[in-house]
């Protein structure tokens, strides 16, 4: 049986993986569907403390996984497919088929962006397409950008991005925003932001050159198409928690976050940590942070249970 078992490799569960290896678990560490998480979809990463010139996302986490192998974490490549928390031992199944027993658990499987879903937006995801302004918005300096959203993250999104690109448009599939009074009448006021309404995009240019250069929008009441001239995408239309594996085994909220208390769920042994709890911030620091919060709990978990 494992002492402890860390699901996923993102910030949080590598964090998590260098804590608990350090502690002297020799942690087991389950790696997802996409080892590294999210922030592999990032070319550079210009606000991790540490890296003043800014680092290549996959680099950073590739960084984080020999710190935790050097304190001797070990690494298992297949996904969780399910589990067992409700009643000792935890357990886990792996998609090989592969069964596991653990002492505890740290569920650091992050969140998805969810994005348009073209063909064109997914080759440049990284590229100019990204789904996270506080961490992207400074590469736009005095370019124009868009924002695809009507909510309160949209609004967010299209205000920061003020602070960087020369003009900001938000494109909305409806004639009025979802987002909350004050946050769409900052939107509607600014005067760096333009705004069209029932609009969906419907290609992302220009994927050959590996770059934006614009996306095609269509009115939805008309059909009108026409070409707006962006050097960057924003999609805010909302994340989802990769929970699914944990449906009725943990508390998790209507969007399905995981609840949690200082990293702790409500079964005795489970903890959790990064985005897959974290609604709000969604940022590498952040999720780091809670990973080490995790580690440092499941340690305390195990030598109080004895």
């Amino acid at each position: 049986m494992e002492k402890v078992i860390i699901i996923g490799t993102g910030p949080a569960g590598l964090t998590a993986a260098l804590y608990a290896a350090r502690a002297g678990l020799a942690p087991l560490v389950v790696e997802g569907m996409q080892p590294g998480g999210q922030l592999t979809t990032t070319t550079e990463v210009e606000n991790y403390p540490g890296f003043p010139e800014g680092i290549d996302g996959t680099a950073l986490m590739l960084l984080f996984r020999r710190q935790a192998e050097r304190f001797g974490a070990r690494f298992e490549s297949s996904p969780v497919k399910a589990c067992r928390f409700r009643e000792p031992p935890l357990q886990l199944e792996l998609d090989s088929g592969e069964r596991l027993e653990t002492q505890t658990v740290i569920v650091a499987t992050g969140a998805s962006a969810i994005y348009l879903g073209l063909p064109s937006e997914g080759r440049l995801i990284g590229h100019g397409v990204s789904a996270c302004a506080t961490c992207d918005g400074a590469f736009y300096r005095g370019v124009p950008v868009a924002v695809v959203g009507g909510g309160d993250t949209a609004m967010e999104e299209a205000l920061f991005l003020t602070r960087f690109a020369s003009r900001v448009t938000v494109i909305h599939r409806r004639d009025r925003f979802r987002a909350s009074r004050i946050m769409a009448e900052r939107v509607l006021q600014h005067p760096a932001i333009d705004v069209r309404w029932d609009s969906v995009v419907t290609d992302v240019m220009d994927p050959e050159k590996g770059e934006v250069t614009g996306v095609k929008l269509r009115h939805v009441k008309t059909g009108a198409e026409d070409l707006l001239p962006v050097t960057g995408l924003f999609v805010a239309i909302g994340h989802r928690p990769n929970t699914e594996p944990f449906q009725g085994q943990l508390d998790m909220d209507s969007r399905g976050y995981v609840r949690s208390r200082n990293t702790r769920t409500d079964v005795a042994g489970v903890f959790v940590a990064g985005d897959v709890q974290d609604a709000v911030y969604r940022q590498a620091v952040t999720a780091a942070g809670t990973g080490c919060m995790a580690a440092i709990e499941a340690t305390r978990y195990l030598e109080t249970a004895g």
